[in-house]
């Protein structure tokens, strides 16, 4: 198996795999060539991939076909101009076309920022602006393209290019046809060698997240990244090479690169992606499991409690083998349903977009409803209390990584981009300071407690509340804003704004409604507020910041 050239996947207990699991990463690892196209000439025929649209397409995509697609548009890129250390913003939701194109991209040595679709010109201009985004490739649609059109007036010098959204990509003034440029092109890529051969120090990919005080921070990993999720598919996921696995993740997430390319492919198993631009459709996701013989599922709880409402007795899902959820703790009565309608135990993980999987339920240990499980071991994370103190069983304290040595985790990133104070707030001491606090267990299992920002988790997206408020004080009602979770039996937390409103306004039903319509156009719209609730006045400390965590309580009430 391609996996045992860079790690031992046999051991016999959570204890022989804590002490003994390693990664051998070469220095020279490309995931494009010392992966895909590895797997292309052992194993043409097997499957990588199987698409699906709502629309009734499908695709079944084989190593052999991602090779050929990928040296193609790898191809396609350089003749655009694109080269090692060129960043390449993608927008593809979930078109089978982004996995040829991010290994393209790993291919040449270049930058690949995924993005979700719903950006709007206000976040495009930021992302464009602030890591020198050379290339945008996105699908050809007329409300995305439109932002992108405005954002290209004021950044200037970007190269436009488009894939089909649904059929053929249609003509559009100052844009690329990347897929009759793809069609055109060599179908083979020589790997570049010399000063344009990667080395595992240059960055692959880079995502924006959500910050509490600031705009999105810029996520940078390594070369090596997708190594650090051989811990995220082969020891969280379980997966093997016969394994379907279906992460639920649009393609501008990190979620993605945990459940839908890296580690799965390193295993050898096919991933399963359905495309869908409606709303997520619980009843529908249950039939892809049975009809497509899904064997392996990962999802956030806001899913699964769609899910465990369904009427089970309509599918058999005996395919189904292994699950799992991340994104949020995990409810207790969530892992007991599940597990009384299809007789699988929920396994949780934890991590963040900075890192891969860091503390997990793998197949060793049995569940405990509610804990995230124990430490993998080339995370060795650890409950950390004051003056670098690892804490005891029941005390609470910060998630805390090694930052270098040899116990440092591949998956864990360089850095933010191009913000070296931002950094190293987060790494130093030695460690990763992951933000998250926790305690742990007499058993060492660890239980997520909270956040030590005010990063709002709702329906597996991470919300910052400071691009929200931003939005919401560029209307004219608005004089201050603070944004707050809430609560939700289904989405984990709804996003709260209570907002002091200018002189002249006043509060109504129709102006939480304009409010809310107006962050919508101005941000990515799963940011807007569900709950708008109108005060005279923000509680805030001595030096003027606004206390949230005062809201909070108040709301805890």
């Amino acid at each position: 198996m391609l996996i045992h050239r860079f790690c031992k996947t046999d051991f016999s207990s959570y204890e022989d795999f804590y002490r003994n699991f390693r990664v051998d990463a070469p220095p020279d690892f490309n995931f494009g060539y010392d992966v895909v196209d590895e797997l292309a000439a052992e194993q043409p025929d097997k499957v990588a991939l199987v698409w699906c649209n709502d629309l009734g397409e499908e695709r079944i995509i084989t190593f052999a076909e991602v090779k050929r697609e990928s040296d193609k548009m790898a191809n396609a890129l350089k003749g655009l101009g694109i080269g090692k250390g060129d960043v390449v913003m993608v927008m593809l939701r979930r078109r089978y076309e982004y996995w040829f194109v991010t290994v393209a991209v790993h291919k040449l040595g270049a930058v690949i920022i995924p993005a979700t679709h719903m950006l709007t010109v206000k976040d495009l201009v930021y992302r464009i602006n602030t890591v020198d985004v050379k290339m945008i490739l996105t699908l050809d649609d007329e409300r995305l393209c439109g932002f992108i059109d405005e954002a290209d007036v004021k950044v200037g010098s970007l190269i436009k290019a488009l894939l089909p959204s649904r059929g053929a990509v249609r003509p559009r003034s100052g844009y690329v046809d990347f897929s009759a440029l793809t069609e055109a092109a060599p179908e083979c890529f020589e790997r570049p060698a010399g000063a344009d051969a990667v080395k595992s120090s240059d960055i692959c990919i880079a995502y924006f997240t959500s910050g509490t005080t600031g705009m999105p921070k810029i996520v940078a990993h390594d070369y090596n990244y997708p190594l650090g999720h051989i811990t995220t598919a082969r020891f969280w996921h379980d997966l093997r090479p016969d394994d379907l696995h279906l992460t639920v993740a649009d393609t501008g997430w990190a979620k993605t690169s945990w459940g839908r390319i890296y580690g799965q492919w390193i295993c050898e198993a096919a991933v399963f992606v359905y495309d869908y631009s409606s709303n997520f459709t619980p009843s529908y996701f249950l039939e892809l499991i049975d009809k497509y013989k899904i064997t392996s599922f990962c999802a956030p709880p806001t899913v699964y409690r769609f899910l465990i409402k369904e009427d089970f007795s309509k599918y058999s899902l005996k395919s189904l083998k292994k699950t799992t959820i991340a994104g949020e703790p995990l409810n207790p009565e969530v892992y007991y349903q599940w597990l009384k309608l299809t007789g699988l135990k929920l396994r949780e993980g934890y991590g963040q977009t900075e890192c891969n999987v860091l503390v997990a339920v793998n197949p060793w240990i049995e569940p405990k409803p509610g804990s995230m499980g124990l430490p993998m071991p080339d995370s060795r994370c650890a409950v950390m209390g004051a003056g670098g103190r690892e804490c005891e069983a029941g005390e609470e304290g910060e998630l805390c990584v090694p930052a270098h040595g040899a116990h440092r985790p591949l998956g864990l990133f360089m850095g933010y981009f191009r913000d070296e104070e931002l950094t190293n707030s987060v790494l130093y001491d030695g460690l990763y300071h992951t933000g998250d606090t926790a305690w742990k267990d007499e058993d060492g299992y660890i239980w997520f407690k909270g956040r030590n920002d005010d990063i709002i988790k709702s329906s597996g997206y991470r919300i910052g509340p400071f691009e929200v408020e931003s939005a919401l004080v560029e209307h004219p009602a608005v004089l201050e804003a603070a944004i707050t979770g809430v609560p939700d039996p289904i989405r984990g937390y709804n996003v709260k704004a209570t907002v002091v409103l200018a002189q002249g306004y006043e509060p109504s039903e129709a102006l939480k409604k304009e409010l809310q319509d107006h962050v919508k156009r101005v941000t990515a719209p799963y940011k807007y507020p569900r709950i708008i609730e109108f005060v005279t006045e923000l509680p805030k400390t001595i030096s003027g910041k606004i206390r949230r965590v005062q809201i909070r309580k108040e709301d805890a009430k």
